[in-house]
């Protein structure tokens, strides 16, 4: 029996999957949280966890637990950006899915979790396709930082202030972002990088 504990922010959704887990016969959820902060109990053999939650994040607590040598984590999430799923997986993630996978794929994607085997989504596996297909084009982590900082409208000045460079390190980081998305100003870059599922 594989036991999980499942960890997403909405109460409904949590309910839903921990129903469709438990289905399996080969798979039982142990445990349950709404937050990335939450303590995973000892026996447990597969994190499964959303990304977006209030206060951590299941991709820093994909990089706790894989410090730590704690369980291997699943991604489940309705965010498909090759932002995330790179973050996912530099994080340590086992594998990345999106909800709105068939039960057979979920159930497919624990059991290979749980044996430490990769598992990704082909929305997933596209998004490090794109990524290594364009090396040239692909952005930094810093860069794509920058750009999600760009989406929420904030200046040069705050986004040095965010990150905690100068001002001229951002201008040199968006002549970057904007050879590469071949674009030449911040709300073209946005659209494009949305576009491209970058952000």
């Amino acid at each position: 029996m594989i036991r999980i504990m499942l960890i997403d922010d909405h109460p409904v959704v949590r309910a839903g999957l921990h129903a469709v887990l438990n289905s399996f016969g080969d798979v039982e959820v142990v445990a349950e949280a709404a937050d990335g902060g939450a303590e995973v109990p000892e026996g447990v053999d597969v994190v499964v966890t959303d990304i977006q939650m209030p206060q951590v994040s299941g991709i820093e607590l994909t990089r706790l637990l894989t410090a730590a040598g704690g369980p291997p984590v699943l991604i489940l999430t309705t965010y498909d950006t090759q932002s995330d799923v790179i973050a996912a997986m530099e994080a340590g993630a086992m594998g990345y899915l999106l909800k709105d996978a068939p039960e057979d794929e979920l159930h497919a994607a624990v059991l290979k979790a749980a044996n430490r085997q990769r598992v990704l989504s082909p929305q997933a596996a596209g998004a490090l396709a794109e990524r290594v297909s364009r090396p040239d084009e692909a952005l930094s982590a810093r860069e794509i930082e920058i750009l999600q900082a760009l989406k929420t409208g904030a200046s040069n000045r705050e986004i040095a202030n965010q990150l905690f460079i100068s001002q001229a390190t951002v201008k040199t980081h968006l002549i970057h972002i904007y050879g590469k998305l071949g674009v030449d100003n911040r709300t073209a870059a946005v659209q494009r990088a949305q576009e491209r599922k970058i952000i």
